[in-house]
């Protein structure tokens, strides 16, 4: 193998004086595939983010070439060859993409921006990624898997010797997907580093050369691909072995709780019509751009519906507004939670409250009931944190999405909709937010779940609903929820009429 490119020596690293990272020495390749695994919160993001000049590090030291770097900031990162495509989106959604690929990078012509060279690069670079997103299209408009290839483009921009991806698959389709495998094979041919955090196992098995797994901050595990299965990959990663993932379903009332009629939304959805009964699980599966986004914001009053009509519990009821769906105690978790769902620079309780808040006020807002509901979420899914009052920005991906969650369950809701509720996460978080799910069920609230993996579809779903390109293309209930039949609904290679 060839000499390292990085050796990363005996870094620790400190968030008011709670020590998340313990010692970690690695060596890294030049032209490998690095996997780092581990739980959300088992410290992968925040290692790389030491490395790509994000956060210092309280102590060990960083070499480059077999030359001592100090990297302080993701200027420092730059100029030493090293980028980093985020998890959560650092884009700015009032500029175009080709703007945003430039960001900090901008092409000059004189004294001014020349716009057109930097349009030019910009359409090449989307070409090389196999995109047809126009480099003036404006990135509020885009979808998120729009955006991830934004991000892809402007980690390129530079021709980086290091090239970090966090989750960078997350929300790409499977198309997509392929397209990105194809883009790692040209990168390491041309001698680029890539080190690849990601929780879909069997995506690391084909991808990577070597695996680095993390546990509570420490590394306990470096492995040759070919060595180690998926497995033994979670058995690593969590410190036991995992019993089954999905829990066992028991079925669900025959009472109607939620009806949607005839939703149309001009060019996006068409004659959408759906039931969900009380204490069911109904999937929603397609691929990226099919439209399952876009109807559960049309329910919960996000989008303006040309038509349709819902009724819950067998009531009509008008939903304009997220005020009026919470009146029917509907609740919604986006598929952006940073974008949509939680203010990052606020700390766990304000999250929490962000929508129940007039449960908590009495002239002033009362804070110690605020702050004991907040520790009892903490409790209830085990979110990690310093302290009740760390801001979100420094939470894992797994543990923000427990914040979130949390906020949503404080509204107390009969129906709730989850749009990629596994987005980024562990598999062991994975199993928590399944088993609660079901616990819910349990309780007689109906759950909406829309997701890309089909794995977790067909391991929660009582019933699924399967679109295409706005429109319902099949239901699937009972031994007809199989990959086979959910992928020939979604590639419209088959129809409810065929069925």
């Amino acid at each position: 193998m060839t000499p390292p490119i990085m050796q990363v020596q005996n870094i620790v690293k400190e968030f008011s004086g709670v020590r998340v990272l313990h010692n970690i020495n690695l060596d890294i390749h030049a032209g490998e595939v690095l996997g780092v695994l581990g739980e959300n919160g088992a410290g992968k993001s925040t290692l790389l983010k030491i490395i790509s000049g994000i956060y210092p590090l309280t102590s060990g030291q960083i070499k480059i070439d077999g030359k001592l770097v100090e990297i302080r900031s993701t200027s420092d990162a730059k100029r030493l060859g090293i980028a980093m495509i985020p998890q959560e989106f650092n884009l700015i959604s009032t500029l175009n993409v080709f703007e945003n690929i430039f960001l900090g990078n901008e092409v000059k012509k004189g004294l001014l921006l020349d716009k057109a060279a930097m349009r030019e690069k910009a359409a090449r670079l989307l070409t090389e990624l196999a995109t047809e997103l126009s480099p003036d299209a404006l990135v509020e408009n885009l979808s998120v898997a729009e955006k991830q290839m934004v991000e892809i483009a402007k980690a390129l921009v530079n021709d980086s010797r290091i090239l970090i991806m966090d989750e960078p698959t997350t929300v790409l389709t499977d198309h997509e997907v392929e397209i990105f495998f194809s883009l790692v094979d040209t990168l390491k041919q041309r001698g680029v580093t890539l080190i690849f955090i990601s929780h879909k196992l069997k995506e690391v098995k084909l991808l990577c050369d070597r695996l680095a797994i993390l546990r509570d901050g420490y590394l306990v595990s470096l492995d040759d691909v070919s060595e180690i299965n998926e497995q033994d990959m979670a058995r690593k990663m969590v410190g036991r072995e995992l019993n089954q993932i999905y829990p066992s379903r028991r079925e669900p009332s025959d009472h109607v709780v939620l009806k949607v009629s005839h939703l149309a939304i001009k060019g996006v959805l068409n004659d959408i019509n759906f039931e969900l009964k009380k204490g069911e699980v109904l999937g929603f599966a397609g691929l990226i751009g099919a439209g399952r986004t876009e109807t559960a914001e049309a329910v919960m009053g996000l989008r303006k519906k040309d038509a349709g009509e819902i009724e819950i519990n067998g009531q009509y009821a008008t939903i304009n507004s997220i005020a009026d769906a919470l009146s029917y105690h509907l609740a919604y978790l986006s598929e952006d939670r940073q974008g949509k769902g939680l203010i990052m620079n606020s700390d766990i309780p304000k999250n929490i409250t962000l929508i129940s808040l007039a449960a908590y006020v009495k002239g002033l807002i009362r804070q110690k009931k605020e702050n004991a509901v907040a520790q009892e979420y903490v409790k209830r899914f085990d979110i990690k944190a310093a302290s009740l009052h760390t801001n979100l920005i420094n939470l894992s991906g797994g543990n923000q999405q427990k914040v979130y969650l949390s906020k949503w369950m404080d509204t107390h809701p009969n129906i709730l909709i989850l749009d990629e509720p596994t987005r980024g996460i562990d598999v062991n978080t994975k199993k928590e937010i399944y088993h609660f799910i079901h616990s819910l069920t349990e309780q007689g609230v109906s759950v909406i779940v829309i997701s890309s993996e089909l794995e977790e579809i067909m391991g929660l779903s009582h019933r699924v609903i399967v679109m295409r390109s706005g429109e319902i293309m099949g239901e699937l209930i009972g031994d007809a929820i199989n990959e086979k039949e959910i992928m020939y609904y979604a590639a419209g290679l088959k129809t409810m009429k065929q069925a």
